[in-house]
């Protein structure tokens, strides 16, 4: 799983969840950069570090050997967790996860070194893991 290695403060302030600014499309990390072939997010969503290495997998096992992936997103947002059954108060709860917010248009995955059949199947089978709605993109023949 993903996860930072150090981190300068272990609890974040929970942010604002404004469903405006939320679906406003990405700005960066919207252009495939690395592969043939990518799934772009369409719908916003926290994505955690879970998820991710559901999709890895997915897409590790459909293109095999000859194919090359790159993870384009990093769940850098630690998530708490109050224990079951226990009182409100007494301060923030413990790191549960990490999560990585995810706006539309932004690459979550990239794939190389297969053909496009097999890209479009790995990646959609990666995207039915992930909680926000995808679509394979394909890189522009120039």
């Amino acid at each position: 799983m993903l996860f930072p290695k150090k981190v300068k403060f272990r609890k974040w302030q929970t942010g604002r969840r404004h469903q405006r600014r939320l679906n406003m499309p990405e700005t960066r990390g919207i252009t495939l950069s690395f592969g043939s072939y990518g799934l772009k997010a369409t719908t916003q969503s926290r994505i955690t570090a879970n998820q991710i290495e559901a999709a890895r997998r997915v897409i590790s096992r459909s293109t095999g050997k000859s194919g090359r992936t790159w993870i384009r997103i990093f769940p850098d947002r630690p998530v708490t967790k109050k224990a079951a059954e226990v009182g409100m108060g007494k301060g923030k709860g413990d790191l549960d996860h990490y999560v990585t917010e995810v706006r539309p248009g932004r690459i979550l995955f990239e794939v190389d070194g297969v053909n496009e059949a097999t890209a479009r199947e790995a990646l959609r089978k990666a995207g039915a893991k992930l909680p926000v709605k995808t679509k394979v993109v394909a890189r522009e023949a120039h």
